[in-house]
């Protein structure tokens, strides 16, 4: 961008553009809901254009959605114009494998810099050329190369970074032949956990048996977890943890008809 690398000043250009795109949204939203008042007057579009006009004076502020104190009852209008500034950011900054390997650049400083006046959201420094070549490797050469050269892979970082920023968990649930790995929402009860495995299981919702993976490796079988009084049935309030095994029982009899 602008002929020259300086990546600060491409963060800060895109923020602003990703700020005025939100603001072009939120005006059409505005303009839509004043000639709908104009026409009959309704208590719930008053109330979403008291939220849009808050939403508005953010952004000609010049401030991202996301950074501004929303009270609960004004989430649902805010996520409904789908706005940019509104998601979650994880930075992710390319490096050269060179400077990748020393951990360091002439750059990754300012930009750390200039994340943290800017929300401090997080940071994930990776190598593009790295991972394609650590991909092609084999197993044994993976091991040899990241020994040699004191480096690791960021994708694994990567992933549990943008799970965290979306504020997602998992569970897992074991059968005798096969387990599985089911991604839900933080702060998800475990009636609507049983639900994204099948609708009916929520429905019929009775309980949840709940190992603590942690637990699991440690004692090492099903068996020793309960032995140890850790193997727990919870109810439909259970908030489910990240890395829970669970075991749900439900009544689907007719359901499916």
């Amino acid at each position: 961008m602008e002929g020259s690398v300086d990546p600060v000043r491409d963060l800060q250009i895109v923020t602003d553009e990703l700020v005025l795109k939100d603001l072009d949204t939120v005006v059409k939203k505005k303009e839509q809901l004043e000639r709908e008042l104009h026409h009959k007057k309704d208590k719930r579009k008053l109330q979403e254009l008291d939220i849009v006009n808050q939403m508005h004076q953010v952004l000609l502020a010049n401030k991202q959605i996301r950074f501004h104190d929303w009270k609960a009852t004004d989430i649902d209008i805010v996520n409904s114009l789908s706005l940019l500034t509104a998601k979650n950011v994880v930075y992710l900054i390319n490096m050269s494998e060179k400077d990748y390997i020393k951990k360091g650049s002439k750059w990754l400083g300012k930009i750390k810099k200039w994340v943290d006046d800017n929300g401090g959201e997080p940071i994930v420094p990776f190598c593009g050329a790295f991972e394609a070549k650590h991909l092609a490797m084999t197993p044994q050469e993976r091991t040899t190369y990241c020994a040699e050269n004191k480096i690791v892979s960021a994708i694994p970082k990567i992933i549990k970074t943008g799970y965290s920023a979306l504020e997602l968990i998992h569970f897992f649930t074991c059968g005798t032949d096969e387990v599985k790995c089911w991604t839900i929402r933080k702060g998800t009860r475990a009636p609507q956990a049983a639900g994204t495995i099948h609708s009916d299981f929520e429905k019929g919702f009775i309980c949840a048996e709940v190992m603590k993976y942690d637990e699991f490796k440690e004692l090492g079988s099903e068996g020793a977890v309960k032995a140890a009084g850790k193997y727990r049935q919870e109810g439909k309030n259970y908030l489910v943890c990240d890395g829970d095994i669970l075991y749900f029982k439900a009544n689907t009899v007719g359901l499916s008809k």
